[in-house]
C-alpha cells in the first residue's frame, strides 16, 4: 500500500461520505490540512467533485504527489477493476473544488495520457511505492490527474465590490479557457505535423486535455447564462424598463450560445479525425461569436452593474 495512504473509493452518489471519510475530512478541516493516525505527515488533499449522473458535490480525501511542477493525483481505487467514483465525475465535470492545506481554490482535472501518462506515473511510483502495488492489482490503467490551476487565473482579481466586477471575473475566466483551448488544440495539429513522413503519426497525448477544458468553459458559460437569465436579468428588467430590448438580445443570444457550446463540444471531440485548415476555421468561427457575445454583455451591463453591491444585500439589511 501507499506510504500514508488514503480512501479513494467515495460511497455512491447521492450518500453521505463514509464514516471513516467523513473522520478524515472533518480531521483535515480541523488541524488546516493536517491528519494524524495513518496519515501522520502524509501528504493528503481534499477532492469536491460535482457527481455525474447526480450533479452532487462529493467530497474525498486523497494522497497526491508533486512532479514536474504539478498537483497529481491517482485514481487507484485500491487495485480494484472499476474507476473510483471521483474520477468519473471530473470525466463529466471537471471543475472540481482542492482544499490543500488552510487554501481551497478551484482547479481543473486533467486525466494525462500516452508518455506523459507514463512518466509522471513513474515519479508517482518513486515517490509512494504502493502505487505500483495497486497497478499490479488491476488490468486498467490507472488514471494519473492533474488538478490544475489555470495560469490564466493570476491575471483576475479576487476581490470583488459590484455585481460589475463579478461579471468581469467571470467573463475574463472564460476568455482563459476559451484561450486555452485554442492553443491546446494548436499544440495538437503542430504535433501531428511534425510526425508526418513517419508512418501513421501518434496521438500527441493531449485530446482529454483538450476536451475537459472544453468541458469546463461550457459548464462554467451555462451556468453563468442559467444564473443571469432567472435571476438577474428579471431584476434589472423591472428597475430598468428602457433595457428591455437589451435583455431581449440577451436571452436570444444565450440560445445561440447554447448551440454553440453544443457544436463546440462535439467539435473538439471530434479532433482526432479533423483536417486542420477546417477545424482551425470553424474553432475560430465559434470563438469569435462567443467573444463578441460577451463584449456585447460587457458593453450592455457593466455600467449598470457597477452600482449593485456584490455580494448582493439581503433586502431589509
Amino acid at each position: 500500500m501507499p506510504t500514508h495512504s488514503t480512501p479513494d473509493r467515495p460511497t455512491p452518489p447521492g450518500s453521505a461520505p463514509a464514516p471513516f471519510n467523513q473522520s478524515v475530512i472533518d480531521a483535515f478541516r480541523a488541524g488546516g490540512g493536517k491528519v494524524g493516525g495513518p496519515f501522520e505527515g502524509g501528504d493528503l488533499l481534499l477532492l469536491t467533485t460535482t457527481g455525474a449522473k447526480t450533479g452532487e458535490r462529493h467530497t474525498t480525501p486523497l494522497g497526491f504527489v508533486r512532479a514536474e511542477g504539478l498537483l497529481l493525483v491517482v485514481g487507484s481505487n485500491l487495485g480494484a477493476p472499476r474507476h473510483p467514483d471521483w474520477y468519473r465525475n471530473v470525466l463529466a465535470h471537471p471543475t472540481v473544488t482542492v482544499e490543500l492545506g488552510t487554501d481551497t481554490f478551484e482547479a481543473i482535472a486533467v486525466p494525462t495520457e500516452g508518455e506523459r501518462r507514463e512518466r509522471l506515473f513513474d515519479r508517482v511510483v518513486a515517490a509512494t511505492p504502493g502505487y505500483g502495488d495497486y497497478q499490479e492489482r488491476t488490468s486498467r490503467v490507472l488514471p494519473v490527474v492533474v488538478l490544475e490551476r489555470p495560469a490564466h487565473e493570476a491575471g483576475i482579481p479576487e476581490g470583488a465590490a459590484t455585481f460589475a466586477d463579478k461579471m468581469t471575473q467571470v467573463h475574463l475566466w472564460l476568455r482563459g479557457q476559451l484561450r486555452h483551448v485554442r492553443k491546446e488544440t494548436e499544440a495538437y495539429f503542430g504535433a501531428l505535423a511534425a510526425d508526418q513522413g513517419q508512418g501513421a503519426p501518434p496521438k500527441p497525448g493531449i485530446g482529454l486535455q483538450i476536451r475537459q477544458h472544453c468541458l469546463a468553459f461550457c459548464d462554467a458559460l451555462e451556468f453563468h447564462h442559467t444564473s443571469e437569465d432567472a435571476h438577474l436579468f428579471p431584476v434589472m428588467a423591472r428597475h430598468h424598463p428602457e433595457l428591455r430590448e437589451t435583455f431581449e438580445r440577451l436571452a436570444e443570444e444565450h440560445r445561440v450560445i447554447a448551440r454553440l457550446q453544443s457544436e463546440l463540444a462535439a467539435l473538439l471531440a471530434d479532433i482526432d479525425g479533423a483536417e486542420p485548415a477546417r477545424f482551425r476555421a470553424e474553432l475560430a468561427g465559434m470563438s469569435a461569436e462567443l467573444i463578441a457575445h460577451l463584449d456585447y454583455e460587457e458593453e450592455s451591463l457593466l455600467p449598470i452593474l457597477a452600482a449593485l453591491p456584490w455580494p448582493p444585500v439581503p433586502p431589509g439589511a
